[in-house]
């Protein structure tokens, strides 16, 4: 039998409860008002039993004023219109109607006394009437409680479902958790085999980009290697000076072009998250950048002033540091004239500057940190390095300074 949608059923659900309460309420209705004269026809029955033999009557009718009950001489002298009225002091209602005699109406008096019921019976009867309202409103509202929870389950459940799986750690299998046949083929299991899909793409996406970052890791850093250990073994020859400066360059772009795979193949890797929570020391990081771009001021006459306030600990993935800092201090290096500076980097406790001569024909873009430099990679790396990690990056620039702020 198939389901119904998930519109039809919160619209049967709410149908059910106006019925259902509306069924209550004209079946309570229905018994207070043959409750109400059972109650009028006993108690006419019970004061004609306490006068019997001389039953008498509670109506009667009068033709002439002087006849009425002595309470209602002085008002029917003023020629009361047609109608009903009720004297709630005296207990008698009198009805007015018109008739042939002299004063062209006549009196019908119905005496009540011990036939309504008393204050005190009222109060009563108002306390179960109140009693039986709030019982019946406590019954619909737990009527519509329990048949909107069964018309909405699936989605409490669908959401149940998601809200077990980690987005932050997602694997291959979790988009089996979400087991889309159960829900039918109504909106919800629409909505179900949707996500039950995207998650199966994200599963084989994280799949294949683990796969791809951990044969690229191999595959590009042998190469690397393999330079490497070339330029040692020329290194140990008698080279002249043309070869020994040809050499000296090789191995700056060797170093380089490992500096760029590391920093690519730190950003594409997904399931990484185990190193994102470790604790490290700054100044060894930024001591072993500066001296891995130290080539860069050779010639340049420029000193560099470290300056550490603190033995500063951060939080975070040690290698993304390393890279965000070495791709601040080479572009503060490539910057910086020859004969201009110093190049100041201070560590402080919860951040890290970087403040160099700017070069007036190469100016940084200060206003967008991720734009490039011109020089290859550019600080959008940095910045998706930093946003991976949970730190900030900015960079301020006027016409003489450019400033890098790392902060955490």
């Amino acid at each position: 039998m198939p389901r119904h949608s998930l519109r039809k059923r919160v619209e049967y659900a709410f149908a059910l409860c106006v019925v259902a309460l509306s069924v209550a309420w004209g079946f309570a209705f229905y018994a207070a008002i043959r409750v109400s004269e059972d109650r009028v026809l006993v108690n006419q029955l019970q004061r004609a039993s306490e006068h019997y033999p001389d039953i008498g009557t509670s109506i009667r009718g009068y033709d002439d004023v002087g006849s009425l009950p002595e309470p209602l001489r002085e008002w029917a002298r003023t020629v009361p219109g047609e109608g009903v009225y009720e004297f709630v002091d005296e207990e008698l209602h009198v009805a007015v109607i018109p008739a042939g005699n002299a004063q062209g109406r006549a009196f019908v008096v119905f005496d009540v006394a011990g036939i309504e019921a008393a204050s005190s019976e009222d109060w009563w009867w108002l306390l179960l009437i109140t009693g039986v309202v709030g019982l019946l409103g406590a019954l619909g509202f737990g009527l519509g409680v329990l048949v909107m929870r069964r018309a909405v389950a699936p989605v409490v459940q669908l959401a149940e479902v998601v809200a077990d799986i980690d987005l932050e750690h997602l694997s291959a299998g979790d988009h089996e958790l979400i087991e889309s046949g159960r829900f039918g083929t109504d909106e919800v299991g629409v909505l179900a085999g949707a996500i039950e899909k995207t998650l199966e793409r994200i599963g084989a996406f994280v799949v294949r980009e683990r796969d791809f970052t951990g044969s690229a890791s191999h595959e590009l850093r042998t190469p690397i290697t393999v330079i490497t250990g070339a330029l040692e073994l020329l290194e140990q020859n008698d080279l002249s000076a043309e070869d020994a400066r040809a050499v000296d360059r090789i191995r700056r772009a060797t170093l380089e072009m490992k500096s760029t795979i590391e920093l690519f193949l730190c950003i594409a890797r997904e399931a990484d998250d185990g190193l994102y929570g470790e604790q490290f020391l700054v100044a060894p990081l930024v001591d072993r950048a500066i001296d891995q771009q130290r080539y860069l001021l050779n010639g340049k006459s420029v000193d560099v002033d470290v300056e550490a306030l603190a033995a500063t600990v951060v939080r975070g993935h040690p290698q993304a540091f390393l890279i965000a800092v070495t791709n601040l201090v080479r572009n503060a290096f490539e910057q910086t004239p020859g004969g201009q500076g110093p190049i100041k980097v201070l560590i402080r406790e919860h951040e890290l500057l970087v403040t160099n001569t700017l070069v007036t024909s190469a100016p940084v873009n200060g206003d967008d940190p991720s734009a490039s430099d011109g020089n290859g990679l550019g600080l959008g790396i940095v910045q998706r390095l930093c946003e991976r990690n949970g730190w900030a990056f900015s960079l301020h620039a006027n016409e003489t300074l450019v400033t890098a702020r790392l902060s955490w």
